[in-house]
C-alpha cells in the first residue's frame, strides 16, 4: 500500500467543547460544521480536524487518543491488504475511510486522499 501523507485526524474527548473551542480561537481553524457532539474543523490544505464527545453516537471505538487517518489513493485495495495482513478492523467502513487497530493497541484509520 502507498501511503502519501496524513489525511485526517479526530479526537473523541470528554472535553469536546474546550478542544473545539481551543481549535477554533487559539489554533484559529475555520469550523465547518457543528452538530450536537461534533465539530469538523477545516486545515488550509483541505483535509479536516474532527472533535466528538464523549456520547457521540458511533465512534465508541475512538479509545485510544486522537486519531490519525493515513491518506491513500485506493481506499479498497489497502484495506485489502490490512486484512490479509490480519489486521483488526473497526467499525463499519465508510465510503472514503477504513478504521483498524495498530499492534500498538491505537486506533488509525486509512482515508481517501484529497
Amino acid at each position: 500500500m502507498e501511503i502519501i501523507g496524513l489525511g485526517w485526524l479526530g479526537t473523541r474527548t470528554r472535553h469536546a467543547e474546550e478542544l473545539a473551542g481551543f481549535y477554533r480561537d487559539v489554533l484559529g481553524l475555520a469550523l465547518t460544521h457543528h452538530e450536537d457532539g461534533f465539530w469538523v474543523f477545516a486545515l488550509p490544505d483541505g483535509r479536516d480536524v474532527e472533535v466528538f464527545a464523549d456520547g457521540y453516537q458511533g465512534k465508541e471505538h475512538f479509545d485510544t487518543g486522537p486519531v490519525a487517518g493515513f491518506a491513500v489513493r485506493d481506499v479498497p485495495a489497502a484495506v485489502a491488504e490490512l486484512r490479509a495482513a490480519g489486521v483488526e478492523l473497526l467499525g463499519e467502513p465508510g465510503p472514503t475511510w477504513q478504521h483498524f487497530r495498530g499492534p500498538d493497541g491505537n486506533v488509525y484509520e486509512l482515508v481517501t486522499a484529497p
